[in-house]
């Protein structure tokens, strides 16, 4: 189950579900305008310019939150569904991806400042015989900030139609788990930093085991409740995303050439567990950024963890739960995310000068490539210019 995001590979053969047919076809005939709420710091007309022509061949909506001292921005375009053409729900929910992994560390990081868990310490300690003796010590930081050596877990396949094929099917945390530690270690602890999932699934049989409780219980108590986040919930194994939400595509290359759009919005995701399964709206993503950056949620001596990149690893940029993202003198801490059909970003400075939040249901969300729209929206909201720097905001699924 990598996280990195591998190269679409089209079965000829794949079982469509929508017919082929191009973007100006009546499904799109009545595009929804973008809509804002204007102020006096974010630029709206380029907020505006960022999300013009949905739906098109990258993107079939968009949500954007522009947030800061010096103004704030709403905005939304595109379509609820191909067949229907109605306008956007910009209250949505949808699939939020690995930023479920900032909810992840800061529920760690609770249970830090309790001294229930000690990030310095092995995580063998509290999960003994998850790791075989092969495995060196692994500390409970080194899996929030990705340097633990774990291997990735599998999953069902790297390539769309695979996934698309099991998209009912369920893996537990546990069989993911086994699956990655049967390949023994990819590096010894805190030498290199390796982004992947397996590292939160780990966290996530972490924090169960520590507190008596599920992971879903422990999130939503510690973190989802206390900062306001009254429309994000973790769906187990229900493949369905409850309440309104706009639907996500993928876009497949058919065997004459030509593309079709394959509805994705119901997807079982538990093998992404604590690293990757959360539904959420974009109203509540800004609210957990502000609430977890003000030191709601986190004391101030574990909440500097988030904001702490390993030392000494050559191209570290992740800490516990966030990247570091610097361009022009300013320094943004970020989380991005990505399911089929939906990508996902939350963005701030660390004083919350300025803050960015966007969903994109995006054709190709699990694509090598930027998606155009996510990059559009980014360089709008935080007034950039230098496309190639935008790569680990617009483009990193992580």
């Amino acid at each position: 189950m990598p996280v990195r995001r591998p190269a679409v590979v089209l079965a000829a053969a794949l079982a469509l579900g929508l017919a082929a047919g191009p973007l100006g076809a009546p499904a799109f005939a009545s595009p929804a305008a973008a809509s804002a709420r204007t102020a006096a710091g974010p630029d709206a007309d380029a907020l505006r310019a960022a999300l013009a022509g949905l739906p098109d061949a990258d993107a079939t909506a968009a949500l954007v939150r522009v947030g800061g001292s010096d103004g704030t921005w709403r905005g939304s375009a595109g379509v609820h569904d191909l067949q229907s053409g109605r306008a956007a729900d910009p209250d949505a929910r949808f699939r939020a991806g690995s930023t479920t992994k900032v909810v992840t560390a800061a529920v760690v990081l609770q249970l830090a400042a309790e001294g229930r868990v000690g990030l310095g310490t092995p995580v063998q300690k509290y999960l003994p015989g998850l790791l075989p003796p092969a495995f060196e010590p692994i500390t409970v930081r080194q899996l929030l900030n990705h340097t633990s050596g774990i291997q990735s877990g599998d999953g069902f396949g790297d390539a769309f139609e695979d996934a698309y094929a099991h998209r009912f099917d369920s893996l537990t945390p546990r069989e993911v788990v086994a699956s990655a530690v049967a390949k023994g270690p990819e590096f010894t602890p805190g030498t290199r930093q390796d982004y992947l999932n397996i590292n939160y699934t780990i966290l996530g049989l972490l924090i169960e085991k520590v507190t008596g409780h599920p992971y879903a219980h422990e999130a939503a108590r510690r973190i989802l409740g206390p900062a306001g986040m009254r429309h994000t919930y973790f769906p187990g194994t229900d493949p369905r995303i409850r309440g309104p939400h706009n639907h996500g595509y993928q876009a497949v290359r058919r065997p004459d050439g030509t593309t079709t759009f394959v509805d994705v919005t119901d997807w079982n995701q538990a093998d992404r567990w604590a690293a990757g399964d959360m539904i959420s709206t974009t109203a509540d993503l800004e609210r957990l950024i502000t609430r977890l950056f003000k030191g709601d949620l986190v004391p101030a001596r574990q909440l500097e963890e988030m904001f702490t990149v390993p030392p000494g690893i050559k191209g570290a940029d992740m800490s516990a739960g966030l990247q570091r993202f610097e361009y022009g003198g300013t320094v943004y801490w970020l989380k991005s995310g990505a399911r089929y059909g939906y990508s996902t970003a939350v963005a701030a400075t660390r004083d919350l000068s300025r803050t960015l939040v966007y969903s994109v249901n995006s054709t190709d969300a699990k694509g090598e490539s930027m998606n155009p729209v996510a990059q559009r929206i980014a360089l709008a909201a935080l007034k950039q210019r230098d496309r190639s720097a935008l790569a680990a905001i617009a483009g990193a699924v992580r």
